[in-house]
């Protein structure tokens, strides 16, 4: 499979990545375990602010497992427990202390399909700001606003935001959906293939947004498809069997990965 239109990160985006920074999310040693089943061995990862890191590697290697921890998502599935720890801004969102609530309206999260509310474009913006106290109609009318023309979509719905957002295609859905993420005004934003389910051109359009959200938010991204890490990316790392076989920044590892299975994973040769 050849590997086409390889991001090329900057040298300070290089040096960012690997040396002498405050990094937004660190794990530290991080495992995870569904019953007896473990499914995180060991992981390590630093991710810095504003940067699109993906995560990459074949089905049931542990990548979305991983990100869901990022926002302890994992919480919610019966019989999960975890060892180690991810911190965020330094902090440890394991800790019990942490308010979860608040914890995902800090680290937002797009799903691999669409899923609107079967409500109005509008609703659907304003229900997570509406959840965290926001009432006044003047203040929701701005951020729906906002939201939707930092999700591109303002000009393709702005003259029927109180019709059903289910009436949009899948692209302006997942697009919608992104748009409601920040309308809580997170700092990260994750996202579990977000493009899986969408066609090209729809494809084309959020790896465009995702590219400009980055300018703002820090980014992490699953993705099975390999031209979209290579393409929209700063820092690529290669998840197999619950562990991390390396990260590095993204040109580096689609062009002179340092491990061999590496190399054999983006050339096509298993998963």
């Amino acid at each position: 499979m050849a590997i086409t239109e390889v991001k090329q990160t900057s040298p300070s985006q290089a040096a960012a990545s690997s040396a002498g920074q405050q990094f937004q999310i660190e794990a530290k040693t991080l495992d995870l375990f569904y019953g007896d089943f473990q499914a995180l061995h060991g992981i390590n990862l630093d991710i810095s602010q504003k940067q699109i890191t993906a995560l990459i590697g074949p089905s049931g290697c542990g990548k979305s497992t991983f990100l869901r921890t990022l926002n302890r998502m994992n919480d919610l599935v019966k019989g999960v427990s975890i060892k180690g720890e991810v911190r965020i801004g330094g902090e440890n969102i394991y800790d019990k202390n942490v308010n979860v609530v608040e914890l995902r309206k800090k680290v937002g999260m797009v799903f691999q399909k669409p899923n609107p509310f079967p409500m109005s474009i509008f609703d659907n913006i304003a229900y997570g700001p509406r959840a965290h106290g926001i009432k006044k109609k003047s203040q929701l009318t701005e951020i729906v606003e906002r939201s939707l023309r930092q999700a591109a979509l303002w000009e393709e719905v702005k003259d029927r935001l109180h019709s059903s957002a289910l009436g949009l295609s899948g692209g302006q859905q997942q697009r919608l959906c992104i748009a409601r993420v920040l309308a809580v005004e997170p700092e990260i934003v994750l996202m579990d293939e977000p493009t899986s389910a969408l066609d090209p051109l729809a494809t084309l359009k959020v790896e465009e947004l995702v590219n400009e959200l980055k300018q703002s938010y820090t980014i992490v991204i699953v993705t099975h498809n390999m031209q979209q890490a290579a393409r929209i990316s700063d820092i690529t790392s290669f998840f197999l069997n619950g562990k991390i076989v390396e990260t590095d920044v993204t040109s580096k590892i689609f062009t002179n990965p340092t491990h061999k299975q590496t190399e054999d994973y983006i050339t096509g040769k298993f998963g």
